[in-house]
């Protein structure tokens, strides 16, 4: 189980003990099954399945009211974790702590959430402008349900309450996001030029966990009239391994990265539009000539969703993003080396229509890249038996001309999957 899960088995255990005593606890959670199967077969650990597991979660509350030393108010004891048992993996037994924080107010001006915790802001559905916190994409092509994109971060986020603007600090880990490599999903391997399996060679060099590579993030926001408008900095590391430390070991590593960003977000035309954009500073190639590492980027994103009545509601987004210094970027390249294109167009459309009142929901999420030519279509039907009990099965259908492209490289990981679910 771990050092992890038994720090999250105490803590359960520690917020049922206080339950018990009489102190104001709740605990609810679910317990879930699930199963996808491959179109295809892949060189991957099992060729036929993507998924095939049994989990439980558990999250628990636990409330302190009254004043402290340390709190002007009531404080909130959190935990959420799930155990599990993966079939994938031969029967595969574990404990994935998601969340062990504690929040507390110290002044009547300010917040504080300290410990493990899923953070999350922007304005993008499934598009990440200005959230930089780590994703799971594994759980996201294989099937799982969506709460599983987001990873927790081991974090102290500190939110201070002004007259004019609110502004939230987080102080965190550095932690990479999750991504095929080969043993569950295939992807593209840019050391063999082909989509690779579990036979795949190559090395993943993470940030070491010391105090220099702490990271921090900050958001300035507040309400324009009817508007949200925010401000964004990050300072820490790239989530993907994108930039190559050594290329004859098969290294790849994660680059420092800054961001800066805006976003707004407000009624529209009877419905809710949103911008957002930012710039992505690659810190250890600033002027683009690095053939190793992943040049600056400048990103911008527009949405729309709009409720359409009769239980039916659509959402349209248009990302674009641009390579810079890319006249430096080309001429640093080398023969037989992939030249990205300096521009992508990444659209999005989301459908959701709910039956027989409210309890069937058929919903479609695509994404369509016309410059990369690929794509990602979502389809998932949904129905909520019972108070308890919940069923959902849908499709993953990733496609591309090319095999190096985002989407284009898990097109042989399209699945059907099916989740049943009893919530307590």
């Amino acid at each position: 189980m771990g050092k992890v899960g038994i720090l999250g088995v105490f803590c359960l255990a520690l917020l049922l003990w206080a339950g018990s005593a009489g102190a104001g606890t709740t605990l609810n959670g679910f317990a879930e099954s699930a199963a996808g199967a491959r179109w295809q077969g892949v060189d991957t650990k099992r060729d036929d399945l993507v998924l095939l597991e049994s989990r439980l979660q558990l999250k628990a509350v636990h409330y302190v009211d009254g004043e402290n030393f340390w709190a002007q108010k009531q404080t909130m004891l959190n935990f959420k974790g799930d155990f599990f048992a993966d079939g994938y993996f031969a029967g595969k037994t574990g404990f994935a702590l998601r969340e062990a924080n504690a929040a507390f107010s110290p002044v009547p001006f300010a917040d504080i959430k300290a410990g493990r915790q899923v953070l999350t802001w922007g304005t993008g559905d499934l598009l990440f402008i200005n959230d930089l916190f780590p994703k799971d994409y594994i759980s996201f092509f294989s099937g799982r349900d969506d709460e599983y994109l987001k990873q927790p971060s081991d974090a102290i986020k500190t939110s201070f309450f002004q007259e004019w603007f609110n502004t939230d600090v987080v102080l965190m880990r550095p932690r990479a996001n999750l991504t095929p490599e080969g043993d569950r999903l295939s992807f593209y391997d840019s050391f063999s030029r082909q989509i690779s399996g579990r036979a795949v060679d190559r090395h993943l060099v993470e940030p070491p966990d010391q105090l220099s590579n702490l990271e921090y993030a900050l958001r300035a926001y507040r309400t324009l009239g009817s508007n949200e408008a925010a401000l964004y900095f990050f300072r820490g590391f790239d989530r993907n391994p994108s930039s190559y430390k050594n290329e004859l070991n098969r290294q790849l590593y994660y680059r420092r990265l800054d961001a800066y960003g805006a976003s707004m977000r407000g009624p529209f035309l009877a419905g809710i539009a949103n911008l957002e954009a930012g710039w992505h500073l690659s810190r250890e190639d600033d002027r683009g000539d690095n053939r190793l590492v992943e040049n600056s980027a400048l990103k911008a994103m527009a949405g729309y969703d709009r409720d359409l009545g009769n239980d039916f509601r659509a959402g349209v987004q248009y990302l674009y993003e641009q390579r810079l210094d890319y006249t430096a970027y080309s001429a640093a390249l080398l023969p037989g080396d992939l030249c990205f294109d300096q521009r992508r167009h990444l659209l999005t459309q989301r459908l959701t229509k709910q039956f027989r009142r409210q309890t069937v929901t058929a919903s479609l999420f695509n994404f369509w890249s016309p410059s990369d030519r690929d794509g990602y279509l979502r389809p998932a039907l949904s129905w909520q038996a019972s108070d308890r009990w919940s069923l959902v099965t849908g499709l993953n259908i990733p496609w591309g001309d090319d095999l190096y492209t985002e989407f284009g490289q898990m097109q042989r990981n399209r699945s059907v999957y099916f989740r049943s679910r009893y919530s307590f």
